[in-house]
C-alpha cells in the first residue's frame, strides 16, 4: 500500500516538473503554464508599440496641465511686508501655494526651531474655513466624524483606535504638532503628506479649531449682541394656549 502511494507521488512529481519546471526550450507551440510567466504579461515596454491605445503608441505624453506629485511650480521670491511674522510666507504667495512639503520653514514643517508652532501661518479667512471644512469632510471625517468626535463611519467597521479630536489633550496640542501628524501620520493613522497639500493641511487645522471651539463653547465665546438675543429669548414667557371652546368640551 505504502509502496504504491510512493510510486504515484513520484510519478505525479515528475509530471508536474515536466510541465511547469523547465524553461529555455524552443518550440512553436503555445507553452503550458500553471502560472503565466511575467515576461508575457500585458504591459507597456519602452519604445514599443501596444494595441491598447488607438494610435498604437506605448509611451504616452503627460496629461495636459498636470505635474508630478510633490512638484511645485517655482515662483518669484517676494519680500515680506512689514509687521508679518518671519515664519509666515508672503501673503501674495499663500493663495498660489498648492504644493507639498518642500521647505524647512514653519509653513512646511509645523516647527519653529526645535519647538512646535502655535499659530496658523496663513490669514484665517472665510474662504480658508470653507476650504478646511471641505478637505476635513473628505479626508478626516471618515474616521474622526463630522464633528471630530471620533465617531466616523470607519469605527462602525471595527476601527476602534480612532481618537476623538475633541479630547482635552488634542485641543491643547500645538497647531504645528497637528500639522506634523497630518503630514507623517501617528500610531494607526496613515500619513497624508503625499495626499493633502500644505495649504490644505493648514486649512484643515483652522477648521478643526473651529469645530473644537463649537463643541466646547462657553458663554464668553458668544458675541455680546448674540448673547443678548439668547437671553431675551430665554426670558420670554411661553405663549398661552387658547382655552378650548364649550362645543369642543361637549364633544
Amino acid at each position: 500500500m505504502l509502496r504504491g502511494f510512493l510510486l504515484i507521488f513520484v510519478l505525479a512529481g515528475i509530471v508536474i516538473v515536466a510541465m511547469a519546471g523547465f524553461r529555455g526550450e524552443h518550440s512553436a507551440r503555445t507553452p503550458w503554464e500553471i502560472f503565466p510567466d511575467m515576461v508575457r504579461q500585458q504591459k507597456v515596454r519602452a519604445q514599443s508599440p501596444i494595441d491598447f491605445f488607438g494610435d498604437g503608441r506605448g509611451p504616452r505624453l503627460p496629461i495636459a496641465n498636470t505635474v508630478p506629485i510633490g512638484y511645485e511650480m517655482p515662483k518669484p521670491q517676494l519680500k515680506m511686508p512689514a509687521g508679518v511674522p518671519p515664519h509666515a510666507p508672503p501673503p501674495e504667495r499663500v493663495a498660489n501655494r498648492i504644493g507639498f512639503s518642500v521647505g524647512t520653514d514653519y509653513y512646511n514643517t509645523g516647527k519653529m526651531g526645535n519647538n512646535w508652532g502655535t499659530s496658523i501661518p496663513v490669514p484665517v479667512t472665510e474662504q480658508l474655513m470653507q476650504r478646511g471644512q471641505q478637505r476635513f469632510n473628505i479626508n478626516c471625517s471618515v474616521c474622526h466624524g463630522l464633528t471630530a468626535a471620533g465617531n466616523g463611519v470607519a469605527k462602525l467597521y471595527g476601527l476602534n483606535t480612532v481618537a476623538t479630536l475633541q479630547d482635552e489633550r488634542i485641543r491643547k496640542m500645538a497647531d504645528g504638532e497637528i500639522f506634523n501628524t497630518i503630514t507623517n501620520g501617528k500610531n494607526t493613522m496613515m500619513s497624508y503628506g503625499g495626499n493633502v497639500p500644505v495649504a490644505d493641511r493648514w486649512a484643515i487645522i483652522a477648521y478643526l479649531r473651529a469645530l473644537q471651539r463649537s463643541q466646547n463653547a462657553a458663554a464668553a465665546d458668544i458675541p455680546p449682541e448674540e448673547l443678548a438675543k439668547l437671553e431675551k429669548a430665554e426670558a420670554k414667557p411661553p405663549e398661552a394656549k387658547p382655552a378650548p371652546s364649550p362645543q369642543a368640551q361637549k364633544k
